[in-house]
C-alpha cells in the first residue's frame, strides 16, 4: 500500500507500507526511526491507498477498483515487546472504494465517514 504522511515542513511524503487488521483494528508497522514513523509521531494525519491493478484491455469492467483510507495514527506501545519498531493503529476518519459500474461507462464511488455514514456516487 502507499502511505501519505506530512513532513515537518507540511509537504507530503509517500512511502510503501503494509497494513494489517489486528483484533478488528487497522494497524501499520514501521522500521525503528523511519521517516514515515517520525512523521506520524509529529503529525498523526495519514492517507492510505491500496495497490491498483489495470483491467484487461478488452474488459474495462473487470477492474477490481481501489480503496483509500484517511485517519489518524495512534502509536501502539507494547512494553513487553522489547523491540524498537513503530506500530500504529489507525483511527479511521474516511474510507472510499472506487469501482467500475455496470455497464462499464461510469465509476461507482462508495465512501464512509463517521458523521455521514455510507454514501454512493456515480461519476461519468
Amino acid at each position: 500500500m502507499t502511505l501519505a504522511t506530512l513532513r515537518r515542513d507540511g509537504s507530503p511524503r509517500i512511502s510503501g507500507t503494509e497494513a494489517q487488521i489486528v483484533e478488528g483494528e487497522l494497524t501499520l508497522g514501521m522500521m525503528p526511526g523511519s521517516l514515515k514513523a517520525l512523521d506520524l509521531l509529529r503529525d498523526p494525519r495519514l492517507a492510505l491507498h491500496s495497490p491498483t491493478v489495470d483491467p484487461p484491455p478488452d474488459d474495462p469492467g473487470a477492474w477490481v477498483g481501489d480503496a483509500k483510507v484517511a485517519g489518524l495514527a495512534v502509536e501502539i506501545v507494547d512494553e513487553e515487546a522489547g523491540d524498537s519498531s513503530h506500530r500504529f493503529r489507525v483511527d479511521i476518519t474516511e474510507v472510499a472504494m472506487t469501482t467500475v459500474g455496470s455497464p462499464a461507462d461510469h465509476l461507482v464511488i462508495e465512501s464512509w465517514h463517521p458523521a455521514r455514514g455510507l454514501e454512493t456516487r456515480r461519476r461519468q
